[in-house]
């Protein structure tokens, strides 16, 4: 196992150079011991200790240093909401490829920003997970889009992540269907027919939201499909108060009845801007469904208020430490609740109550450390 290591005398472009080329075939490995995991976790935070100040700061004021962090469960978690207010880099910014920028819908206009100096390790993450977890190892599908494009929207994750996924794996005729108007109905609808009369399974991928607006939109016109088996939906995000908000046990129901798919074949995938890795789970025929993600990912639950893990299978917040996060922070305490359970954690929402206060302080704590 080669283990990331980067001299201290190397510029800023071979450091990242060597830290992506590790990653790389760490992440192509075709799982990763706990004691693996570690090391690489280890080595990624000395590297971020170095080279990121506001980390570094936040760190020291907790007493954590790479001298005194021997678990990858002890390196300090960076509230997510610290995107927002700081620059979070190893890279100088004039070296960055691509800045991913959050939504915004927490704090008004007031946007997180994720710098990647290479989209390398996203990639290559993005695509072997999704191969995995989405493809199940099929090759290709035609595939709907329902998001803008890449192009429409340049620092969006998803539309990146969505525009990999038909690069990659979307067969020659796959389309976008969200148009500045909104969504192409018409154009939809003329597609999904199309694979039920050829009989070759159709993927549709896209936010919950503009999920919900097809729905809306079949349920109006009194259209259903029943796409050819092997066919799946993606969603991703929740509804943002862009669509109406429905019980998800509901949404999948509605989902299978007017698509054809089964809720097995309709899967959720969590991700945010500030990770470089997405969870999944295998299907929504139960609910909630249990997510997980690569060896390159691992996650805990906390009790923000202590930042103490939780006992297993009691609800808290969401820890994840993300090895594919090489140029900002690896291990992000997330504004999401979840549960622990065999094979990864059910996700039951957002913070609320006493769990958003303990989060709402652990970002006083880090702004006030990270800018001393």
């Amino acid at each position: 196992m080669n283990v990331i290591n980067t001299p201290r005398d190397l510029s800023p472009q071979a450091r990242t150079a060597a830290i992506v080329q590790g990653l790389l075939a760490f992440m192509a490995q075709g799982g990763a011991t706990d004691e693996a995991f570690n090391q690489q976790a280890l080595a990624l935070f000395a590297h971020q200790f170095q080279h990121n100040p506001a980390f570094q700061r936040f760190c020291r004021q907790k007493g954590q240093t790479p001298r005194s962090v021997n678990r990858w469960q002890d390196i300090p978690a960076v509230p997510i909401s610290a995107f927002k207010a700081l620059t979070l880099s190893c890279q100088p910014l004039a070296d960055t490829d691509r800045v991913f920028m959050t939504s915004g819908t927490t704090q008004g206009d007031v946007k997180g920003k994720h710098h990647h100096p290479t989209l390398a390790v996203y990639d290559a993450s993005m695509r072997a997970n999704f191969s995995r977890r989405f493809m199940q190892g099929q090759a290709s599908i035609a595939m709907g889009i329902l998001f803008p494009t890449e192009e429409v929207m340049p620092n969006s994750s998803l539309a990146h992540y969505l525009a990999l996924a038909v690069q990659t794996f979307g067969m020659a005729g796959s389309q976008y269907f969200l148009t500045p108007q909104g969504l192409d109905t018409a154009r939809l609808c003329a597609a999904l027919a199309q694979a039920e009369q050829t009989g070759a399974p159709y993927a549709l991928l896209g936010a919950t939201y503009s999920l919900v607006h097809l729905m809306d939109a079949l349920q109006q016109q009194g259209r259903t499909f029943a796409l050819p088996a092997g066919s799946r939906v993606l969603d991703t995000g929740g509804f943002k108060g862009q669509s109406r908000e429905i019980p998800m046990a509901q949404f999948y129901a509605q989902l299978s009845s007017l698509l054809g798919v089964p809720a097995s074949h309709c899967i959720n995938m969590y991700g945010m801007t500030e990770l470089s890795t997405q969870f999944y789970d295998d299907g929504n025929e139960a609910l909630p469904s249990v997510k997980s993600g690569p060896h390159w990912i691992r996650s805990r639950l906390v009790n923000p208020m202590t930042g103490e893990e939780v006992a297993h299978g009691a609800p808290g917040v969401l820890v994840h430490c993300d090895l594919a996060n090489f140029n900002s922070v690896t291990t992000l305490l997330t504004e999401d609740v979840g549960v622990a359970v065999d094979g990864g954690f059910l996700l039951l929402g957002r913070a609320e109550g006493a769990q958003a206060k303990g989060c709402s302080l652990a970002v006083e704590e880090f702004l006030r450390a990270a800018q001393a």
